[in-house]
């Protein structure tokens, strides 16, 4: 059995999701809310409510999981710092997770999107992207992620002819995207964000492949190479895990 927690802070969205995995199946419990700006006062308290509504003391805790980005770097910051802190102080491992394919894998759970282009905007008129196929129930790189003008978005060339969905707030820059990428998307769906909940499905399957990192190792993905963060120990203080 294994017991992750995950948090993400990278959009407008604020959210905290634990999932136990084990022989009989398994049990999510989350917590989500639009907090613009107010991140930092609302991430500590989700975390606290998902844990006592699983009764899941934090030592238990396998592992601890953060939406790494891309996406707002103020937010990015924030979710790594307590992310960090956490796993610090619990003397867990951490498991950083793609914005872009959480919201991937998100639109194959609620509505089976098996062909997605996910999109955030990124400010200064670009946006991150990637393309997805899904495979067995996950999502697929089929790019790189990257961050570009919306004028040159493109579609994986060897799959062109499929039916692609759009999620993300990159499609809010519409009108400046490619007429082929217009052409090629029968559905854009431009309010929609990244979710702990579908983090934490992807961070679990990366622990039990043993594929995470060690506290101090936590470094958002900013995807933007002016852009540095800096790493350094937590204090006494942000190490401390809740009880």
């Amino acid at each position: 059995m294994s017991l992750v927690l995950a948090l993400d802070a990278s959009s407008s969205a604020c959210s905290a999701a634990l999932l136990r995995r084990g022989a009989e199946g398994e049990e999510l419990v989350s917590r989500y809310a639009l907090t613009p700006r107010e991140h930092t006062r609302r991430l500590m308290p989700m975390i606290d409510e998902v844990l006592a509504e699983a009764g899941v003391a934090p030592a238990q805790l396998d592992a601890v999981a953060y939406g790494h980005g891309p996406g707002s770097f103020t937010g990015l910051r924030i979710a790594a710092g307590v992310a960090q802190g956490l796993a610090y102080g619990l003397e867990r491992p951490l498991v950083g997770v793609s914005t872009l394919k959480a919201l991937a894998l998100g639109g194959f759970l609620r509505h089976r999107f098996r062909y997605v282009f996910t999109t955030l905007d990124a400010r200064m008129g670009e946006v991150y992207a990637a393309a997805w196929r899904i495979e067995n129930e996950r999502p697929v790189a089929l790019m790189d992620e990257a961050v570009l003008p919306p004028e040159r978005l493109q579609l994986p060339r060897e799959h062109e002819d499929h039916d692609w969905v759009g999620l993300g707030s990159g499609w809010g820059l519409w009108d400046a995207m490619p007429a082929e990428i217009q052409a090629a998307l029968g559905l854009t769906v431009v309010d929609v964000e990244p979710q702990a909940s579908d983090m934490v499905i992807l961070a679990a399957d990366a622990f039990d492949a043993g594929e995470h990192q060690r506290p101090h190792d936590a470094q958002p993905v900013y995807l933007r190479d002016q852009v540095a963060w800096k790493k350094s120990a937590p204090s006494a203080a942000s190490r401390k895990a809740p009880q």
